[in-house]
């Protein structure tokens, strides 16, 4: 070969190799950035190409598909449907052929496509059968009397608010309510209605923020309903023994380093009151001086066995509940009433009641029972998983006798259950300057059954123009709500 046909040859091969090169680059290095790339169109049309598959609630599915036949593009075949839309929106979340999707749709997309791995082997065999490829179920741990009762409470009581209940022995998520909501079928298209549908949602427009999932990603503060965490640091640490012990709790009492004295909601026996009363009356002064006589340190400790300061994901993550570091003894004495920055999710206070119901050991929560094929073959199962101890057993039934005065002669009257045992802890959390606006009105509880199991726990907070400045306002507003979905859950379980 003479030397100017060897030179073409060489840079003909070098052409191949760069093409060989690039094609392998695109291929698997750079696969799943050009996959996600919202550029890319035929990520989408393949989603919606087939019927998703569904979100199981009890055995029923809460979602559905339908042609796309007035989404204005016809490459999209199918578009989302949702059974009581606003009622499952902060369970399922959305899939919208031109928003996208989140929590579940969007964390499970996968499986309700048809596109996971997992699903290689029944999507051959549905290839050789000649059957059309379907998105695979995912069941969830919800209780469809319970989110019911959660949601249309919410939706009575007119507010903004939510509720989240738990069965204590396992973690699973019971009910997952947030108000006001939003029906994710107005937008799963692409037409104009979809995205005029789609503005009217956003907090930019609307105030009230329904998109917010409240039960998951709203932090409040979460006012005397932390008292109960309180009283666990307290029992913990020594500070003191039992429910009926006499504190050392002068009346007034001025927070340490100030002139400033921590108040009480009305004339009620808080002078050196046991901890049984002073969390029936929910004394200020008592579990004030509790937090600052224990410290910062401990009382973070504790608050951190629960929970607090991070985040949790059910697989859907939840914001962070916050108890401060660094604080001084006044500061902690605030906080450790639920005031200053302790802030909580419902999620955070139902996970509180639930661990002190489950004798002491915290549960990590969870929506999701298992994921199934389009078969209905399981493909994956979840097992409840202890999270932490954050008390003792006996510790924790202590706690639990004084919840259950609360209930039996104290604020939380009002979520008295015939023939069950409710224990429970109202609250009402000031805010704004100078606690200007309106406060919130909280209700954390869980019922005990007569042969001794303890079959859910629940956390409601109600933001209401209506609520008043005391604990009675939570056990006025947020307890009959509780009641209602503890009612459904042990009902379901007849």
């Amino acid at each position: 070969m003479n030397k100017p046909l060897r030179r073409i040859a060489i840079f003909c091969g070098l052409l191949v190799l760069t093409l060989l090169l690039r094609d392998n680059w695109l291929q698997y290095v750079k696969a799943d950035t050009l996959r996600e790339d919202p550029a890319n169109r035929r990520v989408t049309i393949a989603r919606y190409s087939t019927p998703r598959g569904d979100i199981i609630v009890d055995g029923n599915p809460v979602t559905g598909s339908t042609a796309s036949s007035s989404s204005g593009l016809n490459d999209l075949k199918y578009k989302r449907t949702y059974k009581n839309g606003p009622m499952w929106a902060p369970v399922t979340g959305y899939a919208s052929q031109a928003f996208g999707a989140n929590q579940l749709e969007s964390l499970e997309d996968g499986i309700l496509t048809g596109n996971d791995d997992r699903l290689f082997f029944r999507n051959t065999l549905d290839m050789i059968t000649g059957k059309q490829k379907a998105g695979g179920n995912v069941v969830t741990t919800l209780n469809a009397a319970a989110q019911s009762a959660a949601y249309n409470g919410l939706k009575k009581q007119g507010g903004k608010g939510a509720v989240v209940a738990l069965d204590p022995a396992t973690g699973k998520i019971l009910a997952l309510a947030s108000y006001p909501s939003y029906d994710p079928s107005a937008f799963a298209g692409t037409s104009d209605t979809d995205a005029e549908a789609w503005k009217k949602l956003q907090k930019k427009y609307n105030p009230n923020d329904p998109m917010l999932n409240r039960a998951l990603r709203e932090t409040y503060p979460p006012g005397s309903t932390f008292k109960v965490v309180t009283a666990s640091a307290a029992l913990e640490n020594g500070l003191y023994t039992s429910a009926d012990e006499a504190t050392k709790s002068p009346l007034p009492y001025v927070m340490p380093g100030t002139t400033t004295e921590l108040k009480n909601e009305g004339s009620i026996p808080c002078k050196n009151a046991t901890m049984r009363v002073a969390l029936r009356y929910s004394c200020n002064t008592v579990f004030g001086k509790i937090g600052a006589d224990l410290g910062n340190d401990k009382m973070l400790a504790e608050a951190k066995k629960f929970g607090f300061d991070s985040e949790q994901f059910t697989p859907v993550r939840s914001s962070a509940s916050v108890f401060s570091d660094n604080m001084n003894q006044s500061q902690t004495a605030l906080s450790s009433i639920g005031q200053y920055n302790t802030a909580a999710t419902p999620l955070q206070m139902a996970m509180v009641a639930s661990a002190v119901a489950n004798d002491g050991k915290l549960m990590k929560p969870y929506m999701i029972d298992k994921l199934q094929s389009s078969g209905v073959d399981t493909i994956s199962q979840t097992e409840p998983e202890e999270m932490s101890q954050p008390l003792s057993s006996s510790n924790a039934q202590i706690l639990q006798s004084m919840m259950e005065t609360v209930v039996k002669e104290g604020t939380g009257t009002n979520a008295q259950i015939n023939g069950v045992t409710v224990g429970g802890k109202t609250g009402t959390a000031q805010h704004g300057v100078e606690n200007s606006e309106n406060p919130y009105a909280w209700f954390i509880s869980y019922a005990k059954l007569p042969d001794g199991s303890k079959p859910v726990a629940v956390a409601v907070v109600i933001e209401d123009d209506q609520a008043n400045r005391d604990d009675i306002s939570g056990g006025g507003l947020a307890a009959p709500i509780a009641k209602s979905v503890m009612e459904a859950v042990i009902n379901s379980k007849k």
